[in-house]
């Protein structure tokens, strides 16, 4: 594989908006079977604040739309499927937030990446940021990733 582009995408999105949604898709499928990306970098953090506490959330990054939301199994590292997970806490008061952040280093993406996020004890909105590398992938490369990022085995 040869890196040949770096990408970073943020924005905002509500646990209602990804549990109704099945996960919010950033498409990054560029038309080819030899390009992929890998994310190398993935932070959270909860947009709402009272009384200088924010709240807890936690995120993940999937390869498939409608991966578990719910509180239950949120995080499941034997899913392949799922390739980086996150969560965040902090407050206004110490302007001060902690973030942990753990990317699969073996994920690769061809077409399409799900955001899912939670709230741990309120429905917030939650601040995401993801940072990819773009490569250029050996022939027959693609087509196998994209097989196993549909794998569960």
């Amino acid at each position: 594989m040869k890196k040949i582009s770096e990408y970073a995408v943020r924005g905002q999105l509500s646990e209602n908006d990804s549990e109704s949604l099945g996960g919010f898709r950033i498409n990054l499928f560029d038309g080819r079977y030899d390009t992929g990306y890998k994310v190398t970098r993935f932070d959270i953090w909860g947009s709402t604040y009272s009384n200088g506490s924010g709240p807890d959330v936690i995120g993940k990054l999937g390869t498939e739309q409608n991966l578990n939301t719910g509180p239950t199994g949120f995080f499941n590292a034997q899913d392949q499927r799922e390739i980086a997970w996150a969560g965040g806490s902090g407050g206004l008061d110490t302007l001060q937030m902690s973030f942990v952040g753990i990317v699969d280093r073996e994920n690769l993406i061809i077409e399409d990446l799900y955001v899912y996020v939670r709230g741990l004890t309120d429905t917030v909105d939650v601040n995401y940021y993801i940072e990819f590398d773009k490569y250029e992938l050996e022939p027959f490369r693609g087509p196998l990733a994209m097989i196993e990022n549909k794998s569960q085995g």
